[in-house]
């Protein structure tokens, strides 16, 4: 028997962050500003806001990590953006012109559905789009 640990942001489970108030979630998270945190073993770069109907995720830069990360990333993004009652969740990933790009993660991205394309302000960059109303999908991201 295998037991997984659960992976830590900043300290907090995901199920503690989703426990945070909208205000706290604002003043933290919800920015609009360049955000590096802790992530298990890994230093992120990212950024989030909510804008209109759709929770909007945007990574620069991943060091370190490997215990599923993304996948975390991906079902803590959900479940917020599920109970918001929000439309769909927005991927960008910056990971197409790194200077040691990690080969791992572009298959992961690609085999999910990712694909690179230019994003209005954002520039070149694995993008996809989550669309939560469709339930029917049952898109988990699966690597």
């Amino acid at each position: 028997m295998t037991t997984r640990r659960q992976l830590l942001l900043e300290g907090y489970t995901p199920e503690s962050i989703l426990q945070l108030s909208d205000e706290e979630l604002r003043a933290f998270v919800f920015t609009n500003e360049p955000l590096v945190f802790q992530a298990g073993s890994a230093q992120v770069l990212g950024q989030f806001q909510v804008k209109e109907n759709q929770l909007v995720v945007e990574l620069a830069q991943i060091d370190g990590g490997g215990e599923g990360i993304l996948q975390t990333l991906w079902l803590l993004a959900e479940r917020y953006a599920s109970t918001r009652e929000l439309a769909s969740v927005e991927w960008i990933v910056h990971a197409v012109h790194c200077a040691q790009p990690n080969l791992k993660l572009r298959r992961v991205l690609e085999r999910f559905g990712f694909r690179v394309r230019e994003v209005p302000n954002h520039g070149l960059a694995y993008h996809f789009v989550h669309d939560l109303s469709d339930k029917k999908s049952g898109r988990r991201f699966d690597p």
